[in-house]
């Protein structure tokens, strides 16, 4: 009968291996873009990228306007938003990346962290 100690280790070490083989290989882009929706903050995440979305349209829309206007001042009438909502969903969008990016940081952490844990456990 295995002693209970060898039990715990042997499961550990199946859950550790787990965990490296799932940090271990990169998230592609769109996995990351994602993880943007999960935990606490992710409802803000999923907020900011549909007013991002109906800025986009409606930008695209005035500026549809804009090329269809006939005189100068409708085209500035419908120019100005144009630009100014495109730009503004352009600012949205590069909002979410540093979140992105702070994600990447803390699995490369955990994996780090779990590298340490492992080395600290065969030196002694």
């Amino acid at each position: 009968m295995p002693n209970p100690d060898q039990l715990i280790d042997q499961t550990l070490a199946a859950e550790e291996r787990d965990l490296l083989r799932r940090i271990g290989e990169d998230p592609s882009h769109v996995q990351q873009a994602l993880t943007l929706f999960a935990g606490r903050s992710g409802w803000v995440s999923g907020l900011l990228l549909a007013v991002q979305a109906v800025m986009f349209i409606a930008g695209l829309w005035a500026g549809w306007q804009f090329f269809q206007a006939q005189d100068t001042l409708a085209a500035l009438h419908w120019g100005l938003p144009s630009a100014v909502l495109l730009v503004m969903s352009l600012m949205i969008k590069l909002a979410l990346w540093p979140v992105m990016q702070t994600n990447r940081l803390l699995v490369a952490l955990k994996r780090l962290e779990l590298m340490v844990t492992q080395r600290s456990g065969v030196d002694s």
